[in-house]
């Protein structure tokens, strides 16, 4: 029988070891390639507030609403961020990731241990935690907002925990006061703030209405959350847009959530319930319940857990906050729950439950760290920002009204501001356009008559899009089936469109793809037309050969050439080409079954087994997958692994020539 094990010191060499290891796994956490177009918003905003010596109050980030009032959010963050790009570049981006991310969890860490988590225990729940906090790691406001978020909690923690009469818990509690100031200069979830100080007022005029010393400490420490929370909401307001500033959130609950354009974001969807299992969003109320009946009730902890758990599953965004929030508390009552009764399991020296606490805080951060739309490294996605497609409208000259996604906007802005002639369309935050504007952005990625709709108000000279498509988005299509565009740049970040009969007539004349399209659904219906026309696939591999010869991020081009290549047989250049596409895209769907048909070809049969397994692994199984599969397998002489497969592929396509090899294999059994 294991002994409870005994509160830890702060300095003891064997939390000290595990508290290193777990720092090192939030570094790690925390250095994915940055993928967040928003960056590109933050950082063009903060040039201009050092360069123009003050916060700009009108538009100057896209052409339609250029000079107009506008009100700037997260100025401060935007003024500190951008003195850390210009002189550290992506390694000063990384170093704020690690240091912000490192000094929430410090907190975190430091309110548990207040509450009472003393052990090792409270490490390894830090770093559960932290999976939920990792994807608003990127350099974003929230980090500074994050900070000041548990900097407040592990104040007001302290101050509640502390002895009746400590002057040194309530003078503390005045730093509240600068937190709410700054905040409200970084971030619109400044309220998060004074809903942590809600709580515990509800907590301490719960404890006042007790009788005896434990009333008398609830009403002081009331009266002090009071004048904390008054002097608080004054300091707010000195942000350079006053109440403007402090009604953001509100309005966005109110009108902007509902903005057609806005619902578009994915991260303000509601949690799936599944996914909210998964993250173990049911554990905290389930060890609420069970100290709420061995202690009484905790009620800053019943109105934290009813009020974050709620905010956590409305929207993905606050799935961080309740990471931070949640930490402390599951950290202590779990180590209550391990100190409260002698566990069945043998005597472990604190030594090798040291090791233990260490080897499960990495093991639990390895399946995030293999993710492979995150993938691990100190870079910046260069399939994010369309930098070649800029590059060859400053070569060429390319200015005046243009179109562009909303994601692109930033990048746009950062790379020409102030050249006002090449200011986007729209920008990363869609809140500066005007509502019709909004309405109209998303009509015209839904179909022709919403583009003709826009395109006749504004009368576009250019159009900057994704090539990746999201939703129901379907302009390129719309684009290129469009005689009066031509499309003259194209990479995995992004393709371009002038109107031919614009003052770009000459480009569209001399850059203008001809057969290779814009679009998915085009460019499948091109393979499907080049399968047929050997004369078709020799005109669009020199189109792609362009394409690969004018940009670095050419993945799609070398797919689709790989393609054209598996069509004339020639299997080392297919190869070659799909496998540079990997290299460029590795999540490009049926690229490892293109690969795997080809080793069929060349009798590679441990290979095509290999790389169908692969495609299996990423993505679902496309037609023919699992019957290819057992050919590989048949050829290898594994013949029950080959059943199996050709069962699975019948189990999908009873007509599938798979019918006739299980035949066969079952005849010479």
């Amino acid at each position: 029988m294991a002994p409870p094990a005994p509160p830890l010191a702060l300095t003891h060499p064997a939390l000290l070891a595990v508290l290193l290891v777990a720092a090192a796994c939030l570094v790690v956490s925390a250095s994915y390639v940055l993928y967040d177009t928003d960056l590109w918003q933050h950082l063009v905003m903060g040039r201009a507030i050092w360069e123009t010596g003050g916060v700009p109050r009108t538009q100057l980030w896209t052409w339609p609403q250029y000079g107009e009032p506008c009100f700037l959010s997260s100025w401060g963050f935007r003024a500190l961020v951008w003195p850390v790009w210009s002189g550290g570049g992506i390694a000063g981006l990384f170093a704020w990731r690690w240091v912000t991310t490192l000094g929430v969890f410090v907190f975190v860490f430091a309110t548990a241990r207040a509450m009472g988590a003393r052990g090792l225990s409270a490490v390894l729940v830090l770093v559960w935690y932290s999976l939920d906090y990792r994807l608003r790691t990127d350099v974003r406001p929230e980090t500074l907002a994050s900070l000041f978020f548990a900097a407040q909690l592990w104040i007001l923690e302290r101050h509640r925990l502390a002895p009746a009469g400590d002057v040194r818990a309530a003078r503390r509690t005045w730093w509240i006061a600068g937190l709410a100031c700054a905040w409200a200069n970084v971030h619109i979830s400044y309220y998060l703030g004074f809903a942590l100080l809600a709580l515990h007022l509800a907590d301490a005029h719960v404890a006042a209405a007790k009788t005896g010393a434990a009333g008398e400490a609830g009403r002081a420490r009331a009266r002090q959350l009071w004048r904390v929370a008054a002097v608080a909401a004054g300091a707010s307001f000195l942000n350079p847009f006053g109440g403007v500033a402090l009604w953001q959130p509100f309005e966005f609950a109110l009108a902007w959530r509902s903005d057609p354009l806005m619902r578009t974001i994915g991260e303000l969807y509601p949690v799936p319930l599944d996914v909210a299992v998964r993250n173990g969003l049911p554990l905290w109320p389930l060890l609420l319940l069970w100290r709420a009946r061995r202690r009484g009730w905790d009620v800053a902890e019943l109105l934290a857990c009813l009020a974050f758990t709620g905010l956590a599953l409305s929207s993905i965004r606050f799935m961080a906050t309740y990471a931070l929030i949640a930490a402390p508390f599951v950290a202590r009552d779990l180590h209550d729950l391990f100190t409260s009764r002698r566990w069945p399991v043998p005597v472990v020296t604190l030594p090798g439950r040291a090791i233990l606490t260490a080897a499960a805080c990495v093991l639990l951060c390895i399946g995030d760290w293999i993710r492979p739309d995150l993938p691990l490294g100190i870079g910046l996605d260069p399939v994010t920002y369309p930098e070649k497609a800029c590059d060859f409208m400053a070569a060429h000259g390319l200015r005046g009204r243009g179109f562009n996604h909303t994601h692109h906007g930033g990048y746009l802005a950062y790379r020409f501001w102030p050249d006002r002639d090449r200011l986007p369309f729209i920008s990363t935050q869609p809140e500066y356009a005007r509502p019709e504007e909004r309405r109209l952005y998303v009509q015209a990625l839904l179909g022709p008559a919403g583009w003709q709709a826009l395109d006749d108000r504004h009368r576009f000279e250019w159009v900057l899009l994704d090539r990746e498509q999201a939703g129901d988005d379907v302009l390129l299509e719309t684009l290129d089936a469009d005689t009066s565009w031509a499309m003259i740049f194209a990479d995995d970040a992004a393709e371009l469109f002038v109107r031919r009969d614009g003052p770009y007539e000459a480009l569209a004349d001399s850059f203008g793809y001809r057969v290779v399209p814009a679009g998915k659904e085009r460019r499948r219906a091109l393979v499907g037309a080049c399968e047929l026309h050997p004369r078709l696939r020799a005109l669009a591999r020199a189109e792609l050969e362009r394409q690969i010869a004018g940009s670095p991020l050419h993945g799609g081009a070398s797919h689709l050439l790989g393609i054209l290549e598996l069509m004339d047989r020639r299997y080392v250049e297919a190869r070659t080409r799909l496998e540079r596409a990997l290299a460029l895209k590795p999540l490009l769907p049926n690229v490892h079954d293109l690969l795997g048909t080809i080793a069929l070809a060349e009798q590679r049969w441990a290979d095509a087994a290999r790389e169908l397994g692969r495609e299996r692994r990423f993505h679902q199984a496309p037609s023919g997958n699992f019957y290819r599969t057992g050919l590989a397998h048949q050829k290898l002489g594994d013949w029950k692994r080959a059943r199996g497969f050709y069962r699975r592929e019948l189990a999908r396509d009873a007509a599938s020539p798979a019918a006739d090899s299980l035949a066969k294999l079952e005849a010479g059994r």
